[in-house]
């Protein structure tokens, strides 16, 4: 079995026990939660769910293992091409798009009853966009700062296409280019104007969407920040519900399936899935799972530290800011320290295509490890070569 593992189950290990580990408890708080789901559309059978969550895990993790094995320069190569698809792709949505509570984020594809967020992969093809500028001009300070409008540009129209629907991922998606500006580089006083920017660019974007009611969710995001602030008196609202959850669950919780709000919680399988898994298993579980994030931020950046190439350093990085920031987003809507935003919890919380992105994106992160172990090195030919330190 030791054999087989080590000749097909590559790159750090560390990071596929931290996915398996997830994964687990994944399986265990969505087929905790879904009850509600099942009872609506199911008539009670929560089998139909999980089963169809199991199906998403198992084929993200053949995503993950297939593309582990591929060379990660290849996505240096179809960057630009990626990028492109993202943005038609998220155009197509604001045109063609499924609306479902109010916010029109998915396509479906013609003749499949299968539907798909095109903001996963636009967050995808956002990061590997900048990661190549960013390695193509390593070492000329000069050219670097003149790549940030390059940068800007692309973030800004992917980000200003996903913002109508999806505010917190755009907000996201911003945040980590920055950071990821800023870990390559980039000058600080160019990335204080891209702050700027973001700040106007929010201003500007909340007063004309305000127009457009039928396409935007202003008032949406104006009531969830306003009950944030000002407290929200009503008991059966979703952060009240997911609080209680939590002040009532003790140090080792209630014991699984004995939550007593996740029949009330509408997204107590996704947006609110923290505060259940603490509400049945404790305070402990959920350490655990904050530890298990952690974890994943160190061991890649122990990947980063042994490569010399600067792609794959902005790749593993970028990639795996997007999600820890995503999962500790997640995680304080859950416990009521900022407003609802309706992010899911990465490889736990029940999803489709963000699930398979998220193993997809750490099939590439592992892809990356695996060529430090290789023989020979897989690496891009034409990047600048710089090692980040």
């Amino acid at each position: 079995m030791n054999k087989f593992l080590s000749k097909h189950i590559l790159g750090d290990k560390v990071i596929w026990g931290v996915v398996v580990f997830l994964s687990i408890i994944s399986m265990l708080a969505v087929y905790s939660s879904i009850g509600d789901l099942a009872f609506r559309y199911a008539d009670g059978n929560t089998t139909v769910y999980l089963r169809k969550h199991i199906t998403f895990i198992l084929i993200g993790f053949v995503f993950m293992y297939l593309i582990h094995k591929v060379p990660y320069s290849i996505f240096f190569s179809l960057s630009q091409i990626i990028i492109v698809l993202a943005i038609l792709l998220l155009i197509f949505t604001m045109l063609l798009g499924v609306t479902r509570n109010d916010a029109t984020r998915w396509l479906v594809i013609p003749g499949l009853d299968f539907s798909f967020q095109t903001s996963d992969i636009a967050k995808f093809g956002l990061i590997v966009y900048i990661a190549r500028i960013l390695s193509l001009n390593q070492g000329n300070q000069e050219k670097l700062d003149a790549s940030f409008k390059q940068i800007m540009i692309a973030t800004g129209i992917v980000c200003a296409l996903i913002l109508p629907s999806n505010f917190s991922t755009a907000f996201l998606l911003f945040v980590a280019s920055l950071v990821l500006m800023f870990i390559g580089r980039i000058s600080l006083k160019k990335i204080a104007s891209g702050v700027g920017i973001l700040i106007a660019g929010l201003a500007i974007a909340v007063v004309l969407l305000s127009f457009i009611p039928d396409i935007a969710r202003v008032e949406t995001w104006k009531n969830r920040v306003s009950g944030f602030v000002q407290g929200d008196e009503n008991a059966l609202s979703q952060p009240n519900m997911a609080k209680t959850a939590i002040a009532t669950s003790g140090l080792f919780g209630k014991g699984p399936g004995n939550s007593e709000v996740k029949y009330m919680l509408p997204q107590a399988n996704s947006d609110f899935i923290f505060a259940i898994i603490i509400e049945e298993w404790g305070s402990i579980i959920a350490i655990l799972i904050i530890a298990a994030y952690l974890v994943l931020l160190y061991r890649v950046g122990l990947i980063i530290k042994r490569t010399s190439r600067t792609f794959a350093a902005f790749l593993a990085v970028g990639i795996t800011v997007l999600l820890v920031f995503q999962a500790f987003m997640n995680m304080i809507v859950a416990v009521g320290i900022g407003p609802v935003t309706g992010q899911p919890l990465p490889l736990i919380s029940m999803g489709g295509t963000s699930l398979l992105i998220t193993f997809a994106s750490l099939g590439v992160v592992l892809s990356i490890s695996r060529s430090l172990d290789a023989d020979t090195p897989i690496e891009p030919e034409t990047e600048e070569v710089t090692v980040i330190k």
